[in-house]
């Protein structure tokens, strides 16, 4: 998440003690009061939710593991996802889990979890939740998730999916297993639900950019440039399994393969390590801010990458990820030149889509911005009038929202599994590549 998915690492620790009495209905029951129905992964339509007895719609009950700058976000997904939107089942915040039990405990208030766990294994074992939120380090995703979806839950897994390619494979290959008992699993790349992006999507799908010929990705920030910030768990490969590149570099590479329509072929990279020791943690850390001791420690995982690729279609790529670029905080930017007309998104101006139509008379052509306020334009009908923006945590209300309608209409959620994985191969062919001096390295399909 290139907004770090900060959150704690979900090891097995004491269970609390204190649970619940309330009983509360398991998804069984929301998913035999919904349609199911075949679908592409498509954005589903609007319909009337099933009832319960009570006249309320069924409830899916969520379990969340990990609580700080991941958890926090998602919380807010999920908390204000059924408040927006008119959705067929009604997300009810279980439980959050964490190692520490008085911090989650105080996150559990803070962001209004009905109960707390101190042990992802057992609050996958409740009865009362149906969906687990894995918000942990990469180093944790398969192990929760494969324990998930074996106990019978859907699953919503941070990105990236995992630290290596086979833990993303046998992710994706248990998710198609689960997929067959009316279990769904999707890994969370946010930034396809900013209204703009998505916008973005439709019109390259309508054709408007003609056969796609460069697209250039950028994303930029600075929190690493002081050589005295603490060695994190990002920046060791055990915890993160890489830095900048599976950090930032997983959303540019979903968000262009998901605007251009296609995966990439194959990638030349270059990586770098800038500061190579740091020092060492000396209390707790929140966010992008740590306390330092006077340890140092040996930074494992890369501080930049920079790569080019190709489509099957013949269209080129460029992606730069980095964590040194003095200034920028979150400066993710992403352009589209097509044979009819050009796209670009800057998630700095992110209720703004620039758009070129090279079919205009030249004398009067040009970029111009398109306001993405309209209650037409994606996920905006239920929002605001035109011209009051959202900002960058209504991506996860509208990822929890099409996660819901998925679930409830038994459609198979997107990005799935099978796509993190696929952004897992990307990330590996660059590291690949990086580590033969650049050589041009095919992406296994």
């Amino acid at each position: 998440m290139g907004e770090p998915q900060r959150s704690e690492n979900a090891e097995a620790a004491k269970s609390e003690a204190a649970k619940s009495e309330a009983a509360k209905p398991h998804a069984a029951e929301a998913r035999a009061s919904a349609e199911v129905k075949a679908s592409d992964g498509a954005e589903a339509p609007d319909r009337a939710p099933a009832a319960t007895a009570k006249g309320t719609k069924p409830p899916l009950h969520v379990g969340m593991v990990g609580y700080a700058f991941m958890g926090a976000a998602h919380s807010q997904g999920w908390r204000t996802v059924g408040r927006v939107f008119d959705l067929p089942l009604r997300p009810v915040l279980a439980a959050i889990c964490g190692r520490d039990e008085t911090a989650v405990r105080a996150a559990a208030d803070r962001h209004g979890w009905a109960t707390a766990e101190t042990d992802w294994r057992a609050l996958i074992a409740r009865d009362d939740i149906d969906l687990v939120d894995i918000c942990t380090p990469g180093d944790s995703h398969a192990e929760i998730a494969l324990a998930a979806l074996a106990a019978g839950k859907h699953v919503l897994c941070e990105k990236p999916l995992a630290n290596t390619v086979a833990e993303a494979e046998a992710m994706a290959s248990a998710a198609e297993v689960a997929s067959g008992r009316g279990q769904l699993a999707m890994v969370g790349f946010n930034y396809r639900r900013v209204p703009a992006t998505a916008l973005a999507r439709r019109m390259v799908a309508e054709g408007r950019l003609g056969a796609l010929r460069h697209v250039r990705v950028t994303y930029l920030q600075d929190w690493l440039v002081d050589p005295d910030f603490p060695l994190t768990w990002r920046l060791r490969r055990e915890q993160a399994g890489s830095g900048a590149l599976g950090d930032l570099g997983a959303h540019i590479v979903d968000l262009a393969q998901h605007l251009a329509g296609e995966p990439l072929a194959g990638v030349s990279a270059l990586t770098e390590t800038f500061v190579r020791h740091r020092p060492l943690p000396g209390g707790p850390t929140s966010g992008l801010s740590a306390v330092t001791a006077d340890n140092a420690g040996q930074v494992t995982v890369d501080d930049a990458a920079l790569f080019t690729a190709r489509f099957p279609s013949g269209a080129l790529a460029s992606f730069e990820a980095t964590r040194y670029a003095t200034g920028r905080k979150n400066a993710l930017r992403i352009e589209l030149n097509g044979e009819r007309g050009s796209l670009a998104f800057d998630l700095e101006r992110l209720n703004e889509l620039s758009y070129h139509d090279r079919t205009e008379p030249g004398s009067y052509a040009g970029f111009r911005r398109i306001l993405v306020t309209e209650p037409d334009h994606p996920y905006l009908d239920a929002w605001w009038p035109p011209g009051h923006g959202l900002g960058y945590e209504h991506t996860f209300v509208h990822q929890a929202r099409d996660l819901v309608r998925a679930i409830a209409e038994g459609t198979r959620p997107v990005p799935s599994f099978a796509d993190g994985l696929q952004v897992q191969r990307v990330l590996a062919a660059v590291e690949e590549s990086a580590g033969k001096n650049s050589v041009y390295t095919p992406i296994a399909n």
